[in-house]
């Protein structure tokens, strides 16, 4: 059963002051004001003690902080009050996920999807397939990348870990098709360039490989990747 949604009739004086609170909050994390975000969260739970979205994003304030204890308490606290909000229950997957603790960053992307009406599902299959990288679950991380893909194509980061996954299965015919469609637009960059270089060596198509080497030295030459590749390092 879902939570059914607030409406401006449904919402309390408190609520409102609070949520206004909670905007502000956000505002100064997107720019990097943690400080003053934290304060504006203090003030919007003191307003409304039982705002779940108050003390979600007091998680991720916390996760910026690299404090992963008061962040998890605030996820949990968030999740008490309103236990199947899918980005609450993304967030704490990121967070176990940051932390290693993998199968139980699973469990929580896996609640999080199970919501028929959660709308960022191709951030959580990303997230999920970028915690399995990090776990060693290749095969997992292709699959849940895949399943980003369909919902976003025009996602970069989506694009190259799913390109770099196929790539470490050797899967090259395949990871040379989704580089080749993000270096094909403006989205491209040193990282993009130098994964289309290896696997175009992979796949002994030595032009190919060339005219992406050419642009990588020529719009990135100080980047890590343009030392790589001068180096001849294509197996770092």
């Amino acid at each position: 059963m879902q939570e059914d949604i607030i409406t401006e009739s449904d919402e309390t004086a408190e609520r409102k002051r609070a949520r206004i609170r909670v905007e502000l909050a956000l505002g100064y994390l997107e720019q990097g004001k943690t400080t003053i975000a934290l304060d504006e969260i203090k003030q919007a739970i003191l307003i409304d003690p039982i705002y779940s979205d108050a003390f979600s994003l007091r998680g991720l304030i916390y996760m910026r902080l690299n404090d992963y204890g008061i962040a998890e308490e605030s996820f949990n606290k968030a999740l008490s009050l309103k236990p199947r909000d899918s980005n609450v229950l993304h967030n704490m997957a990121w967070l176990k996920c940051q932390d290693g603790r993998y199968p139980q960053s699973m469990a929580y992307f896996d609640q999080a999807l199970a919501n028929p009406l959660y709308r960022e599902r191709a951030k959580t299959h990303m997230a999920q397939g970028l915690c399995q990288i990090k776990a060693g679950q290749l095969t997992e991380a292709e699959a849940s990348l895949l399943k980003s893909y369909e919902y976003d194509a025009g996602n970069p980061v989506t694009g190259y870990n799913l390109s770099n996954v196929l790539f470490q299965r050797k899967d090259f015919a395949r990871a040379q098709f989704y580089i080749r469609r993000l270096n094909n637009t403006e989205l491209a960059n040193a990282e993009t360039l130098w994964l289309g270089v290896k696997i175009e060596r992979r796949m002994a198509n030595f032009e190919a490989m060339n005219q992406l080497a050419v642009q990588l030295i020529k719009r990135f030459p100080q980047s890590p990747e343009a030392v790589l590749y001068q180096r001849g390092a294509f197996d770092e």
